[in-house]
C-alpha cells in the first residue's frame, strides 16, 4: 500500500456524458485519486464506465436515475466498498451514495436546490430541501461519536457564511442563502461532528465561491458567485487532511461547455 495521500475531488458536473471531455482533461491535469460527482444526469447503465477505466479510475459507485435528473457517482483509482445509502431524500431521488475507500468513509451528497420561492408552505421543492437538511443532521448526528474518519462532500446547494455569496444583504431572501437554510445546514454540520474544511482553512472575511450562474454574460468579470460545494470532515478525517491542499479549481468553470460549478479538492492521508 502506498503512503501517497488521496487527492479527493467533488464536482457537480451537470451531465457526466456531455462533459466527459472536460473530465478527461481535468484528470490528466490534476491526477485525482477519487472524484465524487453530482448531477450525473444518467441511469447506471448509461454511465461511461469504459472512459473512467481508461482514465485510471476504474472503481465506481453509481446511483443514477431514470429521466436524466439528479444522480451521483464516485470514481476511484483504489478499490471501494459500497456502503448503505442514507435515507436523506423523502422523494426517492438519486442524491446520495457512500463508500469506504482506503479506510475512509466517503459520503457524496447532492442536496435539492429548492426552487425559487423560499417558503415551504408555497413551494414544495423548498419544503423538500429543508426536510433533507433535517434528515442530514439526524442521520450523521447518530454516528458522530463513533470516531470514524468520515468525509462528506458534494453540492449542498447552500452557501452558509456571509462571504460565501457575492452579496450577503442582497441574497438573504434568495434560495441558497436564506437564514432558515444556512442555520439549518450549520446545525446539521455540527450535529454530525463535521469541520467545514474551506472555512477551517480560510478566514470568515475571505470570499469563497464554487458556483457561478450560467445567466451571467461574463461570469468571471461579474464574479457573482456562491459557495455551494463543500468538503466536511470528522475529527479523525480532519487530522488526516492536508489543509493547505484545499483548492477551488476556478479554471474549470470556464473553457468548453463547462459546468456552472468548479471542482473542489483536498488531499487526505490514508489512515
Amino acid at each position: 500500500m502506498t503512503n501517497k495521500p488521496l487527492k479527493l475531488v467533488s464536482w457537480n458536473i451537470n451531465s457526466v456524458r456531455l462533459r466527459l471531455p472536460n473530465i478527461e482533461a481535468f484528470v490528466e491535469a490534476e491526477q485525482p485519486d477519487i472524484i465524487c460527482f453530482q448531477e450525473i444526469k444518467c441511469q447506471n447503465a448509461e454511465f461511461p464506465e469504459k472512459a473512467f477505466k481508461q482514465m485510471g479510475l476504474p472503481h465506481l459507485a453509481i446511483n443514477g436515475q431514470r429521466g436524466g435528473h439528479h444522480g451521483v457517482a464516485i470514481a476511484s483509482s483504489a478499490p471501494i466498498d459500497i456502503l448503505d445509502t442514507p435515507a436523506l431524500c423523502r422523494e426517492g431521488h438519486a442524491r446520495v451514495n457512500a463508500v469506504s475507500v482506503e479506510g475512509i468513509e466517503l459520503h457524496n451528497i447532492y442536496l435539492p436546490a429548492g426552487g425559487d420561492v423560499p417558503d415551504p408552505d408555497e413551494n414544495p421543492k423548498f419544503a423538500h430541501k429543508l426536510d433533507f437538511v433535517k434528515r442530514l443532521g439526524r442521520h450523521y448526528g447518530k454516528s458522530a461519536k463513533d470516531g470514524a474518519p468520515r468525509v462528506l462532500v458534494g453540492d449542498l446547494n447552500i452557501a452558509p457564511h456571509p462571504n460565501d455569496v457575492w452579496s450577503h444583504k442582497q441574497l438573504l431572501k434568495i434560495v441558497s442563502h436564506t437564514p432558515v437554510e444556512t442555520e439549518g445546514l450549520e446545525k446539521a454540520r455540527k450535529k454530525g461532528g463535521f469541520t467545514d474544511i474551506a472555512r477551517h482553512v480560510h478566514d470568515d472575511d475571505q470570499r469563497l465561491y464554487s458556483w457561478w450562474s450560467y445567466r451571467a454574460r461574463d461570469w468571471a468579470a461579474s464574479n457573482k458567485g456562491r459557495r455551494l460545494d463543500h468538503i466536511w470532515t470528522t475529527d479523525a478525517a480532519t487530522a488526516l487532511t492536508d489543509l493547505d491542499s484545499y483548492r477551488v479549481h476556478l479554471a474549470w468553470r470556464g473553457g468548453w461547455k463547462p459546468s456552472d460549478h468548479a471542482p473542489i479538492s483536498v488531499e487526505i492521508a490514508r489512515p
